[in-house]
């Protein structure tokens, strides 16, 4: 089956760090996976951050690399 550049990586970012033990790790997937995914990485984390309270209600932790 062939998936489109974006979902192989993807696929291949879960299958080689999905296994790996820690909040922090998995965090860091998480994000590599909104870089490969988002069109706009940081259009993308400024709307997550903003909420209720307006620009930065959240913060979007970027994790740390395995």
């Amino acid at each position: 089956m062939k998936y489109s550049h974006r979902v192989e990586r993807s696929i291949e970012l879960i299958s080689q760090y999905g296994g790996i033990d820690g909040a922090h790790h998995k965090q860091w997937l998480l994000n590599e996976l909104i870089k490969t995914l988002a069109d706009d990485y940081d259009g993308w984390v400024k709307s997550y951050e903003e909420g209720e309270d307006g620009p930065k209600t959240y913060k979007w932790d970027i994790g740390v690399a395995p």
